[in-house]
């Protein structure tokens, strides 16, 4: 099945697609539910309360993830791509000083924050690590529904029945016919090689079975826009982070400087890998922050991609909308490969999956905006997401913070040295995409559940308290 560069590409808030992207919009998917009343009920019963139910990753690291939060802001009628991000203590505060939420379009629902938003650490639903059951009851507690939802990572979230059908390998009915349909990184390199288009080409065609060109190339604008105005906010601003670890900003200090040193002519022989990183770190920044990121495939990893674009602004001025919308298109081709055959989420298969991913996404878009052929977008990222594998999923206190900033830094620099390599050959390498991508599968699969998501393990348990 197509997944296309604009759902891959989702713009929301922070600190994380599938903990607070996720809820949220499961949450909103819930009261439309409770709306459109397509369920059986008693005569004359009425919704009058609304009860949440946290499983799993969810549960454990619910607090630190803002899950909580996004819940009761999807439950008030909020989505992730509109929210003002300034407006997100407001409302929350309102909903727990009255009991109430009040969506627009619905009557009030009684919500007690602490009562009816339980995290249930003892019992993981069985579809996904991020489960959530949401229940709507009436005025004498009697529950009239219930849902069960999965955020499976990058704002993705699908209930019961759709997660079964995740795995079927036969697309729905309603999918739309696309003239490229890969599956896999060789299917892709094969379609390539009989058509003679690029990747992007390819990933471009499919999206215009459902866009216009115009459609299409605005709102690949507005993902590089919004990614390139992160940066810039997550440069502008300072100070401590929320969550209790009293970590402060550091991407404007390291700007200041490195503004500093190129107007002195200061020669440093790091400086590209300075600028990657400082990039990277602005938007993780801004992402721990609650502000408004681009799920690069997830909240988590949402530096990686950006700093690299922004690392072809600052070096390859010669590179424009259209190029960077190659670069989106090439990018969101491998991570929709990664998706299908792995995972992108933290919670399944550890950080491996998160910024392992998007280090093979920004790689690979990298490589083919610099008139790489197929072969060697593909081995660009091979070494970018083979030289993530086996990583861990540790936040600190359940935080989007350590290490997960400085772990973007790394994968943009990761990114660019894999598209370097890539450049440099012909394409030709040992290990192929696939293989890697499986063995990321199996690796995240037998690792322990401590070690995902959970902060059970790592170094979430092996720092002293702050």
């Amino acid at each position: 099945m197509f997944l296309s560069t604009l759902d891959l590409y989702k713009i929301g808030i922070g600190p994380s697609s599938s903990h607070t992207m996720g809820p949220m919009t499961a949450a909103a998917r819930f009261l439309r539910e409770v709306s459109e009343g397509h369920w059986p009920r008693p005569q004359g019963a009425s919704v009058a309360r609304l009860r949440v139910f946290l499983h799993g990753s969810l549960a454990f690291t619910g607090v630190g993830h803002a899950t909580d939060r996004a819940v009761v802001l999807g439950l008030a009628g909020f989505e992730p791509a509109t929210i003002d991000p300034d407006r997100v203590e407001e409302v929350v505060a309102s909903v727990k000083a009255e009991g109430r939420v009040r969506p627009e379009g619905h009557p009030a629902y009684l919500f007690d924050f602490a009562r009816d938003l339980v995290f249930d650490r003892e019992r993981a639903l069985p579809g996904h690590a991020n489960g959530m059951a949401f229940e709507a009851l009436d005025r004498n507690g009697l529950m009239l529904l219930r849902r069960v939802y999965y955020s499976i990572g990058g704002g993705f979230v699908v209930d019961e029945d759709e997660l079964q059908r995740k795995d079927d390998p036969a697309p729905p009915s309603d999918a739309p016919k696309v003239p490229f349909p890969f599956q896999s990184a060789a299917e892709m390199l094969a379609m390539a090689e009989r058509s003679k288009l690029s990747i992007a080409e390819m990933q471009r065609a499919n999206e215009l079975t459902v866009l216009s060109e115009r459609e299409l190339d605005a709102r690949l604008d507005a993902i590089a826009e919004t990614m390139a105005d992160c940066v810039r906010r997550g440069l502008r601003e300072d100070g401590i982070m929320p969550g209790g670890l009293k970590i402060r900003r550091r991407a404007k200090a390291i700007h200041d400087r490195l503004q500093e040193d190129a107007r002195r002519n200061v020669f440093q022989p790091l400086l590209a890998n300075d600028w990657l990183s400082v990039y990277a770190m602005a938007v993780n920044e801004e992402n721990a922050c609650g502000g408004r990121v681009v799920t690069a495939p997830t909240n988590g990893a949402a530096g990686v991609v950006p700093a690299v674009m922004q690392y072809v602004r600052h070096f390859h001025p010669e590179a424009g909308a259209r190029e960077l919308r190659a670069f989106l298109l090439t990018s969101a081709a491998i991570g929709g490969i990664i998706k299908r055959n792995a995972s992108i989420s933290g919670a399944e298969v550890g950080c491996q999956g998160e910024v392992g991913s998007a280090s093979a996404m920004a790689a690979a878009g990298l490589a083919a905006l610099m008139g790489a052929t197929p072969l060697q977008v593909e081995n660009a990222a091979e070494i970018a997401l083979e030289h993530h594998l086996g990583m861990t999923c540790d936040p600190v206190r359940g935080l989007v913070q350590v290490p997960c900033i400085e772990r973007n830094a790394f994968g943009a620099v990761k990114a660019v040295t894999a598209a370097s390599l890539a450049m440099k050959g012909e394409g030709l390498h040992f290990v192929p995409l696939d293989a890697c991508i499986e063995t990321m599968r199996q690796t995240g699969r037998d690792m322990d559940h401590r070690y995902k998501e959970t902060s059970l393990g790592g170094l979430a348990v092996n720092l002293p308290e702050c």
